[in-house]
């Protein structure tokens, strides 16, 4: 199997955005193309139609290579938890909770093991791979335990491609010092370097890349400009700059930047609608005044319950509900607006029972088993017949504290399965477990039309489709404006 490396400076250079974009400009070319990062550390999951977690972004490059998500893309995710410890999922299943240290100890021939036999069994139905490094590919105390950059590069004899954000300045400075730090097969892998999020006349930089290639010997491939398009971002990083070309509009959403805060993607078809401004707020900060709160997934349930509580945030949306004003929990959200949580094994640290902000009839126990898998369900509110799928993440089992009337209640299931979430008589108070939920373009115009009806304002068609049309559209534009501005030819040059 022929393949590509990319390989980033730093964290959030653009590493996801361009193995999407190579994905999408070669299985475009006909390629049987697919994405494969060998360890990802990341809160934002997706759950394969086998019910196996793997980061989203490779979920996103996998559709972008034409292809269906798949454990092998991704066979090593670790999830943050706090306090050092990380919940281990190999293959898609959750195996574990460790300390750092301990990983590498217990963990780290394993998954050599994994990735290579991952990228063999790939290797078996793809011509092409398109490996995303993580980080950087030279912190000279990790690189001898290094699951995911060159020692895979060296692996697959892989061209790579070293991307650098040079809106964060020191642009020179990361390229030739990351060069500086491989070892000489290493670097011999790097064949092209790629200037990510430019702004400005990219002639004012013409004499800064001579230099580069010249004191580096390795081809600047090209630059690409800093661009709106949004490509689903692997770590919170991302909300800051989301923050900042936010704008008011018709509708105005404010969602709970929790601490460990899990799925954010969830809300990018949010953003994607015109008429709405989404705004992700510090648990510290001040909720204002907003259309609807919502509170997301989280990978600590209870440790970000109790930091809302201490930083005031919980009176604040109990205090906002009170008022008349619509909340919507999504999983580990879901939970914390419940009455009890309760964690029998310390599973999250503390055991114990735990009040939550009581807006929703529900109580929800912690469990190890963890449930992930893909659903397919029909709505009963805020329009009954909705088709909607997703997916469900989570530890907890969450029951409903009192029977549900068949009419006149004053709650009532979201969905045809009465488990996967509630609301309240007047729609205020919404609780659910599917990601992903938004994705589902007539469902989301259904509740964004009862949120614009509160207001006074007329209605959106709901007739629209699903946010994935959207996103195809959205990955045919990067992959344009990496063609048009990325000389590939080096690279492509030995797969041809």
């Amino acid at each position: 199997m022929k393949a590509i490396m990319v390989v980033g400076t730093t964290s959030h250079a653009g590493k996801s955005f361009l193995t999407a974009a190579l994905c999408r400009i070669l299985a475009r070319r006909g390629w049987r193309v697919t994405p494969f990062k060998g360890q990802n550390m990341a809160l934002n999951a997706y759950v394969t139609s086998t019910g196996g977690e793997i980061g989203h972004a490779q979920a996103v490059q996998a559709w972008a290579a034409g292809v269906t998500p798949r454990v092998e893309m991704n066979p090593i995710l670790l999830k943050p938890q706090g306090n050092m410890t990380s919940q281990i999922i190999i293959k898609g299943k959750a195996v574990g909770t460790v300390q750092a240290t301990e990983y590498y100890e217990k963990y780290f021939e394993l998954g050599w093991e994994v990735v290579q036999e991952s990228l063999y069994r790939l290797s078996l139905e793809f011509d092409m791979v398109v490996c995303e490094g993580a980080g950087s590919p030279a912190e000279i105390n990790l690189k001898h335990r290094d699951l995911t950059n060159m020692r895979v590069a060296k692996h697959l004899n892989a061209p790579t491609i070293l991307i650098v954000d040079i809106e964060r300045g020191g642009a020179f400075a990361h390229v030739v010092g990351t060069l500086e730090l491989l070892d000489p097969q290493e670097r011999s892998l790097v064949k092209g370097i790629v200037i990510n999020k430019f702004r400005g006349q990219k002639e004012l930089l013409d004499s800064g890349i001579t230099w580069l290639e010249e004191k580096t010997k390795v081809p600047v491939l090209g630059v690409i400009p800093w661009s709106h398009q949004m490509f689903p971002a692997e770590d919170s990083l991302d909300l800051l700059e989301r923050n900042r070309r936010r704008s008011s509009q018709d509708i105005n959403i404010s969602v709970v930047k929790l601490p460990r805060i899990a799925n954010f993607t969830d809300f990018d078809p949010l953003e994607a609608e015109s008429s709405v401004s989404v705004n992700y707020v510090d648990i510290q900060d001040s909720l204002g005044h907003p259309d609807a709160v919502i509170v997301p997934g989280t990978k600590t349930t209870i440790p970000d319950l109790l930091a809302m509580e201490r930083s005031g945030m919980a009176e604040q949306i109990r205090n906002y509900a009170a008022a008349g004003g619509t909340v919507l929990g999504i999983c580990g959200g879901y939970q914390i607006l419940g009455q009890r949580i309760i964690d029998p094994e310390g599973f999250e640290g503390e055991s114990g029972e735990f009040t939550a902000l009581n807006l929703l009839p529900v109580t929800t126990i912690l469990s190890p088993n963890k449930i992930a898998r893909q659903r397919q369900v029909i709505s009963e509110f805020p329009q009954a017949g909705l088709p909607v799928d997703g997916y469900e993440i989570h530890q907890g089992r969450t029951r409903i504290n009192r029977r549900l009337r068949e009419e006149n209640d004053d709650y009532q299931p979201i969905f045809d399965d009465p488990a996967l979430g509630l609301v309240d008589k007047s729609q205020a108070i919404w609780g659910c477990y599917i990601h992903g939920l938004f994705d589902n373009g007539a469902w989301r115009r259904s509740w964004l039309n009862h949120l614009r009806k509160q207001r006074g304002m007329s209605s959106l068609a709901t007739g629209i489709s699903n946010y994935r049309d959207q996103r195809e559209a959205t990955l045919n534009i990067l992959a344009d404006i990496v063609e048009k501005n990325l000389d590939l030819t080096t690279i492509l040059s030995n797969h041809y």
